[in-house]
């Protein structure tokens, strides 16, 4: 199952993401901009934002969220829980987490139940920087670069 645009035809993105601290909003909004480079129409919704029972028309949803209490963060959860009329559309997901362990796998799982189709999954760490706080740590707008690649 092929997915071919023809020239001048604009894909149509919806992220929709949960942030605590603002790394989430941070890597989100530099996607953001990735994907309107590559000539995207892109739609930001935080998880309180949109009715999972009705999503926006999108030809990919990015899902991301961090990780809390050793489990996706609550809210980006329960919101993947309640997803309705999901079937057959494709997905990438972006964990950020300070531990060595991401939860990707469990946003995939949730998703998969919705019948949904994984293209691409990143993980994002955070950490402690003298400088800058709790903060996205290593070359993360590279990593994001390569994730955005493949959306």
């Amino acid at each position: 199952m092929g997915f071919e645009y023809s020239y001048g035809e604009l894909m149509k993105y919806a992220i929709i993401y949960w942030s605590r601290y603002g790394n989430g909003k941070k890597i989100v909004d530099y996607l953001a901009g990735k994907l309107k480079e590559k000539g995207g129409e892109v739609q930001i919704f935080k998880t309180s934002d949109v009715n999972p029972a009705a999503m926006p028309e999108a030809d990919l949803y990015v899902f991301s969220a961090p990780t809390e209490a050793f489990n996706i963060q609550k809210n980006m959860r329960s919101f993947m829980k309640k997803l309705e009329g999901m079937e057959g559309k494709r997905y990438g997901i972006i964990n950020t987490h300070a531990m060595e362990r991401n939860w990707l796998h469990k946003m995939e799982k949730l998703l998969s139940k919705k019948k949904m189709v994984k293209v691409a999954g990143v993980d994002f760490r955070v950490g402690k920087d003298a400088d800058t706080g709790n903060s996205l740590t290593g070359n993360w707008e590279k990593k994001l670069d390569e994730f955005a690649s493949m959306l």
